[in-house]
């Protein structure tokens, strides 16, 4: 297998592995965002330790190694440096993304006060990202997914940057190759062949409909995304000015690390809630485009059932186990399914 070098204190396999992704990127304007606010409710069967604490599954593992946001930083490496490299957290888990290390400056970590939907999440660390370098362009990553072929999503991603940096109005949605019907993902049905406008896009549909989707060439939506940063506010915009105009003057006000965290606090308390496929993505269809992924063993982990499946199919994979201590998750996701199998 080709190996890599292992990613400075980001935890991971140096084999073809969840993990294993190439360190590249070039100069310029590359930034990369890891979504690591999610609560992960669907899955709190497995997350659950014995003494009833939840823990959310981005700071879990498959296998006993990287934490699932570590692995999202690896994937966020071929195409951004990581002074370069943010991570949205949520303040009420600051137990847990605390007491890990990263590979990223302390600023480029982004403390939502509360949960106010996936745009809110958003939304944030864009502006964040905006004010710092107004030509950015952005790679947007789940922390909660897994791989199996780190190389084929790896090129996929350098695919989907490359595309943006010569079509800036353009935001390229990665859409995987479905390996099964499966009814509990969103399918984005494409308007052609290759990477080409997106015809709709259907959310968790019967288990027959999904069968027929996948048959029209239908495509996992797997919610990673390249964009410029301006073109994903010009998006936003559209849906939510007001909101973007009182968080955009916290954030570019002169004031200190405190009053800031305090001006966030009470704008959060009354914003409304907003779901980032609901309320902005699918009123973008001119500037929508779709990238199909080759097949490469990828799944949300959303559910239990989805984590059996990984654990299951990739065995010898995802209980490799090898990662340094500032990146193990705090519960292994693997063993708690085993642990949960009937006895015999």
């Amino acid at each position: 297998m080709t190996r890599w070098p292992e990613p400075e204190l980001v935890g991971g396999s140096k084999s073809e592995a969840p993990g294993s992704w190439p360190a590249h990127w070039d100069g310029g304007h590359n930034w990369a965002l890891v979504l690591a606010a999610g609560e992960g409710t669907r899955l709190q069967a497995l997350t659950t330790t014995a003494s009833g604490v939840a823990i959310p599954k981005q700071f879990c593992s498959l296998g006993g190694g990287a934490s699932l946001l570590h692995e999202a930083l690896s994937r966020a490496r071929v195409v951004a440096a990581p002074d370069r490299t943010c991570v949205v957290v949520a303040a009420q888990h600051r137990p847990w993304w605390q007491s890990l290390q990263y590979s990223i400056a302390a600023q480029n970590i982004i403390v939502q006060p509360l949960n106010r939907g996936t745009a809110n999440g958003i939304l944030l660390p864009l502006l964040q990202i905006l004010h710092r370098d107004p030509h950015a362009s952005l790679l947007v990553l789940p922390s909660d997914h897994y791989v199996r072929s780190a190389s084929v999503l790896a090129s996929s991603l350098q695919q989907a940057v490359a595309q943006v940096d010569r079509h800036r109005d353009r935001i390229i949605l990665l859409g995987f190759a479905p390996e099964e019907a499966d009814p509990e993902l969103g399918y984005i049905v494409p308007a052609g062949p290759g990477m080409c406008e997106v015809d709709r896009f259907v959310e968790k549909p019967a288990l027959a409909f999904a069968r027929t989707l996948i048959g029209q060439g239908a495509l996992w939506n797997s919610l990673i995304f390249a964009v410029n940063a301006a073109t994903l506010l010009a998006a936003f915009e559209e849906r939510c000015p007001q909101v973007i105009r009182e968080m955009r003057e916290i954030i570019t006000a002169a004031d200190g690390e405190v009053v800031q965290r305090r001006r966030l606090e009470t704008l959060y308390e009354r914003l409304p809630v907003l779901d980032f496929s609901r309320d902005i993505i699918t009123h973008c269809a001119p500037r929508l485009r779709v990238l199909a992924v080759p097949p490469c063993g990828w799944s949300d982990l959303g559910t239990p059932r989805r984590v059996a499946e990984a654990v299951d199919r990739d065995a010898p994979i995802v209980r490799n186990g090898s990662a340094a201590a500032h990146a193990l998750g705090f519960l292994d996701l693997a063993a708690q399914h085993i642990l949960r199998q009937p006895a015999g």
